[in-house]
């Protein structure tokens, strides 16, 4: 059985807000390598901890480079989306 979802449509091509979320704890002295992105760290009732980045990114290949740079820290990628249109 095939079930549908309907998702928005995203426009790859301009600026935009994203709120990426990540396994571990980043330290806000990498906001200036990560775009400028605010940074917020959260530990769960368990004491794991996860970091949330948030900011506007001006396109796919900024997008690109944080999420590279947030591989290249060995930093598990929980999930990215776009919160907002224009930055």
């Amino acid at each position: 059985m095939v079930t549908k979802i309907e998702i928005k449509d995203i426009e790859f091509g301009g600026a935009a807000t994203y709120r990426i979320v990540v396994k571990g704890v980043l330290e806000d002295h990498w906001s200036a390598r990560l775009a400028g992105m605010t940074i917020s760290v959260a530990e769960s009732a368990s004491g794991s901890s996860h970091t949330t980045l948030v900011g506007p990114l001006r396109d796919q290949a900024q997008l690109n480079g944080v999420l590279e740079t947030l591989y290249d820290l060995h930093l598990p990628i929980l999930r990215v989306e776009e919160v907002g249109g224009e930055a």
